[in-house]
């Protein structure tokens, strides 16, 4: 069984996952710039043409100025010339970001919870509110989008399934090298924990409220959030 540092140390994991991974496909886009190396290989783009709604209105929906979201822009527009993403450049970009693994399905799920209208593309506005939330955001906005990310079929709620299918997801994304001795029950027991912790009222199911009460609770959590707030 997981010992009670093992499963703080895996819930961790799951929130710097969502935020390091966010922000290395937000790189790749040319959205923030965190190293000097350039991936060279390009993706093909969806053909469907898209321009941004206006900065000031952009300005005023997120944390940054309008000269930073012409930067933004500028290296978005470089990058994704249609101006929108589809899901299988997401699944491309993540399969280069860990080669070890298989990222498809952490790839699936957080394109979902960048396409807020879910209409099957990720737009520049997309993005830049996504980035606004995760440097610049407060802490229940972070865990707010962490928590919309876990709920996977938008009901409110963060149920075992969905859990249990994020939990696989990452061990499958970080590859059998991070994890080489994991037992096959390893997920479930990890699932189990986090519900322990979560679920305050064990009524099955983890709420908004609980999910950002038990975050605020756990120390490292609260560090890992902070960890990218400098990035611009």
């Amino acid at each position: 069984m997981w010992t009670k540092g093992e499963s703080e140390g895996l819930q961790t994991l799951g929130i710097v996952v969502v935020v390091c991974s966010s922000l290395k496909l937000l790189h790749y886009l040319g959205l923030i710039d965190l190293s000097d190396d350039k991936i060279e290989d390009e993706l093909e783009m969806t053909t469907v043409c898209h321009r941004p709604e206006g900065l000031e209105q952009l300005e005023a929906q997120t944390n940054f100025t309008k000269r930073e979201l012409q930067v933004l822009y500028r290296g978005f527009k470089n990058e994704c010339p249609s101006g929108v993403v589809n899901e299988e450049t997401f699944k491309q970009i993540y399969a280069q970001f860990f080669p070890h693994g298989d990222a498809s399905m952490y790839a699936h799920y957080l394109f979902n919870a960048f396409d807020t209208a879910q209409n099957g593309s990720v737009k520049f506005e997309d993005f830049v509110m996504a980035l606004s939330i995760l440097l610049r955001g407060t802490v229940h906005e972070k865990l707010r989008w962490t928590f919309n990310l876990y709920d996977i079929n938008k009901d409110g709620y963060i149920n075992k399934e969905e859990m249990m299918d994020i939990v696989k997801a990452i061990y499958d994304m970080m590859g059998k090298y991070t994890y080489p001795v994991l037992k096959e029950d390893a997920p479930r027991q990890h699932v189990e924990m986090f519900f322990q912790k979560m679920d305050k009222n064990k009524d099955g199911v983890v709420t908004l409220d609980e999910f950002i009460e038990s975050c605020q609770e756990d120390d490292n959590i609260m560090r890992s959030l902070q960890l990218f707030e400098n990035v611009m």
